[in-house]
């Protein structure tokens, strides 16, 4: 750290640069921003340490609106920028703020590498399904069909399920929220933030522009209730007005949704973040092909690994203790060759 001292006091409003957002009226951006604002000061950190890292795209402004340490990078290539200053600086809090084309077309390898090293950097994907800096082309989130300036016929690709995605690739911690309940947000970010190794975070974003309330029949008020299902650990999947709905594995190793008075309370699976293997958190992200269907949220999975910067440090002192290890002579061993 900067000093011995602990971080100064602040308020959201300390977190804040002095730079205008320049994201549309009533984008959703917004309402992550000042989630992000307000959470900062709770987290025990101190702006010095903070750093943000951002790809291109709208997400992509995010650190030119927090009064802390950031980079605006090139397209995709967050993750990679991220994990070069979390191995370089470990004392440092590094953020990474992406979106649904920004990581998962160019950046896709840069992120599942990040995720699969368990890099200690804390990713939040803002994914509004469209490319909206762009001027609404389809993304690797866009629904087949989505008819956009770049598929006027309708899109013949399969898109992405982000959260499928992060776990396929073993990342430590998966979650996802979405930027109507910024409570959750909150809450979520804030779990992310305290897990040491490769936090991976979907937002499901409104691009009121482009994609204008791609997200509505799950994320609005008059149908949370009944089309998002809360995933808190230990406690039974249930869903719905009076909990009427719940999550339970059938004979077939599959999970579905079903009535509970049909099956008894008994019966409901009871969600465990902490399960070593990803393959249940995995079929939980599967319960949805859409943003029109009941949708887990919460913490799919958060699981203790080392990461890679430990693991590294730990390889690194190793070697001097042995006495081994000689840069200057790596560097000049064979083959060389004098120009």
């Amino acid at each position: 750290m900067t000093d011995l001292l602990p971080p100064p006091t602040t308020t959201p409003k300390d977190w804040a640069s002095d730079q205008e957002p320049r994201w549309c009226p009533g984008c959703g951006d917004y309402s992550i921003l000042k989630a992000v604002q307000t959470m900062m000061p709770g987290l025990g950190v101190s702006r010095e340490d903070t750093v943000f890292v951002s790809g291109i795209g709208c997400a992509a402004r995010f650190p030119y609106y927090m009064n802390t340490y950031g980079m605006h990078t090139i397209h995709g290539r967050a993750p990679a920028i991220a994990t070069g200053l979390a191995m370089a600086r470990p004392d440092l809090d590094v953020w990474v703020v992406t979106g649904d084309g920004d990581a998962l077309s160019i950046g896709g390898n840069h992120l599942i590498h990040a995720l699969r090293r368990n890099i200690d950097i804390t990713i939040v994907l803002f994914n509004n399904q469209i490319y909206g800096l762009t001027k609404g082309q389809y993304s690797p989130t866009s629904e087949i069909g989505k008819v956009t300036k770049s598929t006027p016929f309708g899109s013949l690709d399969h898109p992405f399920n982000p959260v499928s995605l992060a776990l396929g690739a073993e990342a430590s911690f998966v979650a996802r929220t979405h930027d109507m309940d910024r409570a959750h947000m909150v809450e979520t970010l804030e779990r992310a933030h305290a897990h040491r190794g490769a936090a991976f975070v979907e937002v499901y974003q409104n691009c009121n522009v482009f994609n204008d309330g791609a997200f509505e029949g799950i994320t609005s008020r008059a149908n949370r209730d009944s089309m998002l299902i809360p995933l808190v650990h230990g406690e039974p999947i249930r869903f719905g007005p009076d909990k009427e709905k719940g999550v339970v594995l059938d004979g077939q190793g599959r999970a579905r949704i079903v009535d509970v008075a049909d099956v008894g309370p008994d019966s409901v699976l009871v969600h465990d973040e902490a399960r070593a293997e990803p393959g249940l958190a995995f079929m939980l992200s599967r319960l949805s092909s859409g943003p029109h269907e009941p949708t887990p949220v919460g913490v799919f999975r958060a699981v203790d690994r080392p990461h890679y910067g430990s693991e590294t440090s730990r390889q690194i002192e190793a070697a001097v203790q042995r006495g081994v290890g000689d840069l200057n002579a790596l560097l000049h061993s064979r083959p060389t060759w004098t120009v």
